[in-house]
C-alpha cells in the first residue's frame, strides 16, 4: 500500500523538525500512543493501541531513521507486530520546505500488512488511516504552531486508495506522517 501527502505547518522549519524528532511531542499527537522510547539517535520502539474495524489490538513496533538531512528530510523504516491482529512493515520519506512563514511537510509511505488486518479490506483501512492522519496533523499543528494555526489548516488529503500504515504500527503517526499500522 502506498500513500503520499503534504501538510502546511504554521511554524518555522527548524521548529517542525524538532517536533517531528521529539518523542514527547509525537506521543502527545498520536491517538492511542502509549509509549515512544528512544533506543539511539536513530532508533525507537513504539507501543500503541488501535481499533481498525472489528480488530482491536496493541501494536509494538520499531522505527529506524535514515538518510538524515536536518532540517530538510529523512527516511523512516518501520516493522511492527500486533499479535493475532497481524503485522506491518514499510518505509516513509519525509521532507520539509519553508513556505512563507510556515513549513510544507511532504511524505510518501510504502507499507505492507498481513494477518487479520490484511483481511479487513483496504476501504476500511483507508478510512481509519485517514482519520488517524487527520487527527495527528491537527494535534501536531496545535502543539507546534498553536490553536489558531491548527484551526486555520485543513488536514492533508491522501492519495486515493492509499493507506497510511506506518502510523499505527510505529507511530501511527511518528511522523505520520506518516501513517502505518500493523
Amino acid at each position: 500500500m502506498e500513500m503520499t501527502g503534504e501538510q502546511l505547518i504554521r511554524a518555522a522549519q527548524a521548529e517542525v523538525w524538532r517536533g517531528l524528532n521529539d518523542p514527547e511531542v509525537l506521543k502527545a499527537c498520536i491517538s492511542g500512543c502509549e509509549s515512544i522510547e528512544r533506543l539511539s539517535d536513530t532508533e525507537y520502539t513504539v507501543v500503541t493501541t488501535a481499533a481498525i474495524g472489528p480488530v482491536n489490538a496493541r501494536f509494538r513496533g520499531k522505527l529506524l531513521l535514515a538518510d538524515l538531512a536536518p532540517p530538510n528530510s529523512y527516511s523512516l523504516f518501520f516493522d511492527g507486530q500486533g499479535g493475532a491482529a497481524g503485522f506491518g512493515k514499510g518505509s516513509a520519506k519525509v521532507s520539509l520546505a519553508t513556505e512563507g512563514a510556515g513549513t510544507r511537510l511532504s511524505y510518501a509511505v510504502n507499507a505492507q500488512v498481513g494477518g487479520k488486518l490484511a483481511q479487513i479490506g483496504s476501504r476500511l483501512i483507508d478510512g481509519v488511516a485517514k482519520k488517524l492522519a487527520d487527527d495527528f496533523f491537527t494535534a501536531f499543528n496545535q502543539k507546534i504552531a498553536g490553536p489558531a494555526a491548527a484551526a486555520a489548516e485543513r488536514p492533508a488529503e491522501a492519495t486515493p486508495g492509499a493507506a497510511p500504515l506506518w502510523w499505527v504500527v510505529a507511530i501511527l503517526a511518528a511522523m505520520f506522517l506518516l501513517a502505518t499500522y500493523t
